[in-house]
This record gives C-alpha cells, structure tokens and sequence, in this order.
C-alpha cells in the first residue's frame, strides 16, 4: 500500500474508522481501483460525484484505504449532530456555512490545507445529484477555482453502488434515506489520473475561466462513471461538454 509514506491517521481518524470500517464491510463487497493515481504527496483535491446520502461512508473507506486522510467539505449542520459533530471536528473536516457572510471561510480554509499539503474532498455538484439516472448534475466552481489558486492536482473520483444502500430520493423528490440492508451491495470507487487543467492556468479567474476548468473536471468524473456503469452518458450532458471543449479550444 502506498500509505506507508503518508501522514499518519490521529487518534479520531483511527476510531471513526475502527467504528465505520466493520459496518461497511457487512452492508459493502468494495472495489476500489486508481489509488495510484492518489498522489503519495503534497497537496491535492479530490472532486468526486455524489449519489446517495451514505456515499460519504464509501468515498471516506476509500480514501482512507489509500493512506491520505481526506479533508472533507461539509454542510455546516452536520457539526451538529452529537458525536459525529466531535468526529468531523477532531478529524478537521471543514464546515460549509451555506448562504452566510461565512461561506467563504470554507474556501479560504480549503486553500491553506492544500498549500500545505493535504488532501481535500469535494462534491463538486454540492448536493446529491437530482439527475433523474443519477448522472453528475451542474457543478459549482470550487473545486477549479482551489486548483487554480494553489497550483495543485485535482483527481477525479467517480463512485456507484451506494445509492443501493441509501437511495437518494423516493419518487415525487420526497427524501427516502431507508438502509437497504440486504443483500449486501458491491459499491465501486474509481480514482482517476489527475485532471489537465494547464490551459486555465496562468490567466485571471473571471467566470469564464472557472466554468470550464470546472466542466474539465466533471467531464473527467463522468467518463469515470460511465466506464463503471459501462454505459454512456446522456447525450445532452457530452453535447453541453463538447461544445465547451470546441469554444476553448
């Protein structure tokens, strides 16, 4: 395992897996693949899609597998929640204040960890995925505008399997966060290489800029998905992608 030189997980990271880690592997037959991509140091972002309200679970087993402890960021209320609050906190997850003056604390805070070396997680889309086949919706533009601030790697991470578990959203758009138990599921992670962002590089950050950088990296994370489920994307997604390529180009 490439963990072997990685920073070493603290006491809080050691017990949320101790605790995570037996339940998963009843409720989860894993694959993971692409963690030689996850880099074996200095800073750097992971982008990954979201699809179920237990995918933090499976992402988090994941990234732990590969000896760098991620980063996560995370709604603000899950701060919260009893214990889990101590976890997220003692384990330096970072909270997102949504539509506060302290929204961009999380930003700010993301940047500093990764100029210093560490690993930081995001959703892209900032929510589940709505996408009625559960493809990666419209993505907001944090991940690309850390990339370009710090210079820094992003990797692709795509996941499918733990809306199984926990679907996303029961029929009409009402919440159905029900375990499904049994059977137990196969859930796969697939890291990617890193996301070539060098032709945004090196100019302003206008709008313009961070949109594409950012449909470079969802592009990346739904070629990952697709190769997963081994089907293709919906074509009016790869149609608003390519005709972003062929603008920029």
């Amino acid at each position: 395992m490439p963990g072997s030189r990685h920073t070493p997980y603290g006491f809080w990271y050691r017990l949320a897996a101790a605790i995570a880690k037996p339940v998963l592997f009843v409720l989860v037959r894993h694959r993971w693949r692409g963690q030689e991509h996850i880099p074996a140091e200095g800073g750097f972002i992971t982008a990954v899609n979201h699809i179920s309200y237990f995918d933090p679970l499976t992402y988090g087993h994941f990234q732990y597998d590969s000896g760098r402890p991620p980063r996560l960021l995370a709604k603000a209320s899950l701060f919260g929640i009893p214990f889990v609050g101590t976890v997220l906190r003692r384990t330096a997850q970072i909270p997102v204040h949504r539509g506060t003056a302290d929204a961009a604390l999380a930003l700010r805070e993301a940047v500093e960890a990764v100029r210093k070396g560490e690993c930081v997680a995001i959703y892209p889309e900032g929510t589940v995925t709505r996408d009625p086949g559960l493809w990666p919706m419209t993505a907001k533009t944090g991940a690309a505008r850390i990339a370009l601030m710090t210079g820094a790697p992003v990797i692709p991470v795509a996941q499918w399997g733990a809306h199984r578990i926990m679907p996303p959203y029961a029929r009409g758009g009402r919440g159905d966060r029900r375990l499904r138990l049994v059977p137990r599921q196969r859930v796969q992670v697939v890291a990617g290489p890193p996301v070539d962002l060098s032709r945004h590089q090196g100019v302003p950050l206008t709008p313009e800029v961070l949109k594409e950088a950012t449909e470079d990296i969802m592009s990346a994370i739904t070629a990952l998905l697709a190769e997963i489920r081994d089907e293709p994307p919906p074509v009016a997604r790869a149609a608003v992608r390519r005709a972003v390529r062929d603008v920029t180009q």
